[in-house]
């Protein structure tokens, strides 16, 4: 299969599968436990129909959404995930390119391969930084400063992750920060010699965002040591308030999927909340947040800016989000399987084909705009 071929997020899938080493490809389409929450999460959009209105004069479309004060040209951008040179050698160089010339919104880890400050300075769409809570709140203090020094719109802290989760496709393969790869997960990325020539004859994998405030003398031996020594499950309410007063802009918590932590958000002064269950990664058996959204909506709606991800493969997904009050959508392997396919062609196919899905969904909706869109449009089996 070649990119040209590529019509939908299964496309991108497979052709991602037959570049990729399988350890790799597995650590992006993997999840939790027995992944029932992984598959769920999409599966929840069947769970609702789409009502269309006919003669509307949709002649001009317009799918921008202003989201946490930044101001999107199609309602989907691309959330921040971590490791993205070890899919593709151009990594989030090639996810930001593609955003911005789509006019929309990527993001960059904590556990990201290019450093914040570079990749600011080589683009101007909205940035965002996504970061965990370390023990050591001098370090995270530290690092939203650089965050702020670099020009970052908003600060995502991500709270679903105290601990990880059980990801069994990785245990059996070996795929880890630092590798140890079993012999199965080592004849895997044999039988893939071009990708490992890509990865060996382009930039030297790193993580600038931790070297800038952790020893990494020890090498990979650090970054594991930077999981189990450093981040902190004892987070508090508390904790994040202080860090919300810190920053003074716009602050978003991913990993908020009950209406009381959604009212809790509010009160300390957050400006948006991600409704998300780390795409199936943490927590197996849990809600998907399409399946939590309206409610949540309903509670805090008018409060902050409520947005969704997990699951989004298609441009009815984004609508149907939409239609119940989702300021707007973020999506990960949505753009990671182009990626890791084809680098920024392969993003930039992604984007173009989900834009062309919502502005022709949104004609045969009879929405002129996002604004046109709401729960009347949807119908609950």
């Amino acid at each position: 299969m070649r990119l040209k071929n590529c019509h939908n997020f299964q496309d991108f899938r497979t052709l991602a599968r037959k570049r990729l080493p399988g350890p790799i490809f597995n650590y992006i389409d993997g999840a939790a436990d027995d992944e029932i929450t992984y598959r769920r999460n999409t599966a929840s959009f069947d769970e609702c129909d789409l009502v269309p209105n006919v003669l509307s004069d949709v002649k001009d479309i317009d799918m921008s959404v202003t989201v946490m004060g930044q101001k999107l040209d199609m309602p989907i951008y691309c959330s921040p995930t971590a490791l993205q040179r070890l899919f593709h050698h151009e990594g989030e160089y090639a996810v930001a390119a593609a955003a911005e010339k789509f006019g929309t919104m990527f993001g960059v880890s904590s556990l990201g391969t290019v450093s914040l400050k570079e990749i600011r300075e080589k683009h101007s769409n909205p940035q965002v930084y996504q970061f965990y809570f370390h023990k050591d709140r001098g370090l995270n203090r530290a690092m939203m400063e650089s965050a702020k020094e670099a020009g970052v719109e908003v600060m995502m802290l991500t709270v679903d992750s105290i601990t990880g989760g059980n990801r069994e496709r990785d245990l059996r393969t070996g795929f880890s920060i630092p590798f140890k790869l079993t012999l199965n997960g080592m004849l895997q990325f044999i039988s893939k010699p071009m990708w490992g020539i890509n990865y060996v004859t382009h930039a030297k994998f790193s993580l600038p965002q931790l070297e800038s405030h952790v020893d990494m003398s020890g090498g990979a031996m650090s970054i594991g040591r930077y999981f189990t020594d450093m981040l902190d499950p004892s987070m508090t309410w508390n904790d994040v308030e202080k860090m919300v007063k810190f920053w003074d802009g716009q602050f978003c918590l991913k990993g908020i999927m009950s209406v009381d932590d959604a009212k809790k958000a509010v009160d300390i002064g957050c400006t948006g909340i991600i409704l998300s269950n780390h795409g199936g990664r943490q927590l197996d058996g849990s809600r998907s947040p399409f399946d939590q959204l309206a409610e949540i909506v309903d509670a805090v709606g008018d409060k902050i800016d409520v947005i969704m991800d997990s699951g989004v493969q298609r441009g009815t997904h984004v609508l149907k989000a939409l239609s119940l009050g989702a300021k707007a959508v973020g999506g990960g392997r949505f753009y990671l399987f182009p990626l890791a396919a084809a680098g920024q062609k392969g993003v930039e196919r992604a984007l173009g084909l989900m834009r062309a899905e919502i502005e022709r969904d949104m004609r045969l909706m009879g929405c002129k705009s996002v604004e046109d869109l709401s729960c009347r449009n949807l119908k609950f089996r």
